[in-house]
């Protein structure tokens, strides 16, 4: 984007975990419910209430903390982080400050100019805050309404170090951060409901100046995509401002999605001191290597390891290994199928052509649909036994797909079985040869190309139905011989 300055980018990106109940209280986490109908006198801060510990929480964050390659604190406490804001009802937020819960990791990542480590910060528990919801515009406010659902919904905050120098490379990591929180399975990563929100930190420094620039803090940013184009819009616009020797103002900017611009929220001056003090009411973690080591034993094969696998071992394509590993239940349903269907490739081609197809059409998920992976690998195996033709699979998959029936019933009910008999064909191929002349004396030219509408025709006059390869080497016995 510029040689004349290096860009630096660190990201802070929150996850909502998937616990039934909030951190601190036995209040829903569901989201979608009515206003306010997820609360309890503990998450709403009232006099004389006492926060406990939810145990499923640190279990979560020590094992996202082993996915990230952390070090787990074998002692860490929980904070009070003190600030003023209507939707934080006891007008501090229960966080972690100087003694997190894991720190100093890092994580692989991949783009087109290669691979990078991308060390991490530290990751640390908190708990959200509410939902204030503005009536009117914000010129003609009508007032704010506030929905403390959200108030006590465990959240681990994720604090990379300033690695990343493109937003290419900030885009991979946060891809690459999210599937790992789903082969976790600690969360849903659902940036719309708000389960992963991200804040991104970028400034500009001379190239060769090991000292930082000023930052600009990006927030509001609910997708990916948003966030590289906030970052490429603000790489230019410091970039302009350093040309013009005028300075970068350290600022909190939100991204206008409308606008395809940032826009300054807050300057420096508004910046908060949070007062942190240990939390009284809650003890010290203590983490001990029994506890650690059960939670190592819970992770799964994570995204990098299986995509590396299903190159290495699978002899995968980096293109299909990256597709197939990017979506945890489309790894989990191909591997079920191939436990089943020894083609690697060939499962791959399909489930990346008519199934991802099928699946995006109707906006579900792998197991959603009605192929279940017992059925897509005796559809396969149908085609390599020469029971039905690739074409004809197509519309098989597709009834199969919209219906849950077998392969098998669903090619005996239609009729759908491929013709492989010789004999039978016999005189299909004849009446073809007899009826297209030139193209005989095509083939009987050298012209080869023409075998393929002599097969085509075949086909259509079948419906599908006839061996291609068969046919082809019928009209080649007949007419090049």
């Amino acid at each position: 984007m510029t040689t004349k300055y290096e860009t630096v980018i660190g990201l802070e990106v929150h996850v909502q975990l998937n616990t039934d109940s909030k951190i601190f209280c036995g209040c829903s986490t569901e989201f979608g419910k009515e206003p306010n109908e997820n609360t309890c006198p503990v998450c709403l801060g009232l006099p004389g209430t006492l926060p406990v510990l939810n145990k499923k929480v640190v279990d979560y964050a020590i094992m996202a903390g082993l996915a990230l390659n952390c070090d787990i604190a074998e002692y860490s406490k929980f904070d009070r982080k003190n600030y003023f804001y209507p939707d934080l009802p006891k007008a501090y937020q229960i966080s972690q400050f100087d003694l997190p819960i894991a720190e100093n990791g890092e994580i692989e990542i991949e783009t087109e100019a290669g691979l990078f480590n991308i060390g991490v910060t530290r990751v640390h528990l908190e708990e959200d805050a509410g939902k204030l919801i503005h009536e009117g515009s914000i010129d003609k406010s009508k007032g704010s309404l506030v929905d403390y659902n959200r108030t006590g919904v465990p959240l681990i905050e994720i604090v990379s170090e300033p690695d990343m120098r493109t937003p290419a490379q900030a885009k991979a990591y946060l891809t690459e951060l999210k599937m790992i929180m789903e082969y976790l399975d600690i969360s849903d990563c659902n940036m719309e409901e708000g389960s992963l929100r991200c804040d991104a930190n970028v400034s500009l420094r001379p190239v060769g100046q090991e000292e930082f620039g000023i930052k600009a803090e990006l927030k509001n940013m609910n997708s990916f995509s948003a966030v590289e184009k906030g970052l490429e819009y603000e790489v230019k616009r410091q970039q302009e401002l350093l040309d013009e020797g005028k300075k970068v103002v350290q600022e909190t900017r939100t991204w206008d999605e409308s606008l395809n611009k940032t826009i300054s929220m807050r300057g420096k001056e508004e910046a908060h001191d949070y007062r942190y003090f240990p939390e009284p009411d809650l003890v010290p973690l203590e983490i001990d290597a029994a506890w650690k080591e059960e939670m190592r034993k819970e992770i799964p094969e994570l995204p990098r390891e299986k995509y590396k696998r299903f190159i290495s071992e699978l002899g995968l394509p980096e293109y299909d290994a990256g597709v197939l590993t990017g979506d945890k239940d489309l790894a989990v349903f191909f591997e079920e199928v191939l436990s089943d269907y020894d083609d690697p490739k060939n499962l791959s081609n399909w489930m990346m052509g008519e199934f991802l197809r099928l699946l995006n059409e109707n906006g579900q998920a792998p197991f959603e649909s009605g192929v279940s992976p017992i059925n897509l690998a005796k559809m396969l195996k149908m085609i390599d036994q020469d029971i039905i033709s690739g074409k004809i699979a197509k519309k098989v998959f597709e009834k199969m797909y919209n219906s849950g029936s077998d392969p098998e019933t669903i090619v005996e009910e239609e009729g759908l079985k491929q013709i492989s008999d010789q004999n039978e064909l016999e005189n299909i191929v004849d009446s073809i040869i007899e009826a297209n002349p030139d193209a005989v004396e095509d083939v009987e030219n050298g012209k080869e190309r023409a075998i393929g509408f002599l097969v085509g025709q075949v086909m259509k006059e079948t419906r599908g139905k006839a061996n291609p390869g068969l046919v082809n080497q019928m009209l080649r016995d007949k007419l090049m011989n």
